[in-house]
């Protein structure tokens, strides 16, 4: 065997070591994921035990113990499935960000989206009696349309100046302090009780979920899926540097608009019923890239499954030390977030932080 059939050999072997590692990953991760599912559902102000929520569970919605399959049906599963929904969003479009803005600080916060859908279901608390729809739809509504909104205003500006990362991270600085001072101006004015409401909102609560917020955040994850899976190898490439990848013909500006959409699209759908959720779309990433390396074909599956995981867990958390009145996700991921992001620092030389 010559020197050259030795090494493609070796390099055929080393990348299926790598390969099985990764698939490995994604393996237990699927399954912490679902075990943290387990304990989500078991846990909750009603305190039923596993047995009974088994039960329930087999028996289906329709099951002959009425009070346990309302409890786990219409209460606890909507709540747990879009909480895998929204950490699947967010961890997928935080590692699209990171990708096309080349920063490892970057998230859809960066770009302001999730402060303009704090404003757009802030505008529809205080106004919302004044159009012919429920709060139920005109909230999400008005959170989605605004967050859509700060994507074309941000867009706009990468048409004028160029879609560069640069370009994209000023301008959405731009639009995250634009929509926060909006919210916080809509916050200055509005009464005791629609203020408390709104601030309720902006903390991010799995609890205001249901089958309808369920159906939606799933159509829309699933729709942005096929153009995710085909652009895989087109983001990994572009993590070997801007020059290399356009050198090898990629169409480094289209590829960053059609990334900045589903970003907008997936950010939108995760934020929009929930609330704002922070910190996921940051840290989910880090930990997929850390696992599986660079590689998007198993880096974007594993960072859906991280950003699930992490906010499942903190849901579980948040029950467990405030079962009487649950915790809001958002205010554990923002608590919890803070160590992450600083793990995530010291584990990044400077040179890579910058």
């Amino acid at each position: 065997m010559t020197a050259e059939a030795i090494s493609i050999h070796a390099l055929r072997g080393g990348y299926r070591r790598a390969a099985i590692a990764r698939l490995t990953a994604l393996i237990f991760a699927m399954a912490a994921l679902a075990a943290l599912l387990l304990f989500d559902l078991v846990s909750g102000p009603s305190g039923m035990p596993l047995a009974d929520v088994w039960a329930a569970l087999v028996a289906g919605p329709a099951g002959e113990d009425r009070m346990a399959a309302t409890i786990l049906w219409q209460l606890r599963m909507p709540q747990t499935i879009m909480g895998v929904l929204v950490g699947a969003c967010l961890g997928l479009a935080g590692l699209q960000m990171q990708t096309i803005l080349a920063n490892p600080l970057a998230s859809p916060f960066t770009l302001g989206f999730s402060a303009a859908a704090g404003f757009g279901a802030a505008l529809a608390i205080m106004f919302g009696g004044l159009l012919p729809l429920p709060g139920f739809i005109s909230v999400p509504a008005s959170a989605f349309l605004m967050t859509l909104a700060a994507c074309a205003l941000v867009y706009f500006v990468a048409l004028l100046r160029g879609s560069t990362p640069e370009i994209l991270v000023l301008a959405g600085i731009a639009v995250l302090f634009f929509f926060q001072s909006m919210q916080s101006l809509l916050q200055f004015m509005a009464s005791p009780e629609v203020l408390q409401e709104i601030v309720f909102w902006l903390f991010g609560s799995l609890l205001k979920a249901s089958w309808t917020s369920v159906t939606v955040t799933a159509v829309i994850l699933v729709a942005c899926l096929p153009f995710m899976v085909r652009d895989s190898w087109n983001l990994t490439l572009l993590r070997l540097g801007e020059a290399n990848a356009a050198s090898l013909g990629l169409s480094v500006d289209a590829l960053r608009k059609r990334s900045f959409l589903l970003v907008a699209l997936l950010t939108a759908a995760a934020v929009s019923f929930v609330g704002t959720i922070g910190f996921v779309g940051l840290i989910a990433p880090h930990v997929a890239r850390a696992a599986v390396g660079e590689d998007h074909r198993f880096a974007l599956p594993l960072s859906a499954l991280t950003g699930a995981i992490i906010l499942i867990g903190a849901s579980v958390f948040g029950k467990l030390i405030s079962p009487a009145a649950v915790i809001p996700v958002g205010i554990i991921t923002a608590v919890a977030g803070v160590p992450m992001l600083f793990v995530v620092i010291a584990r990044r030389g400077k040179g890579e932080i910058a």
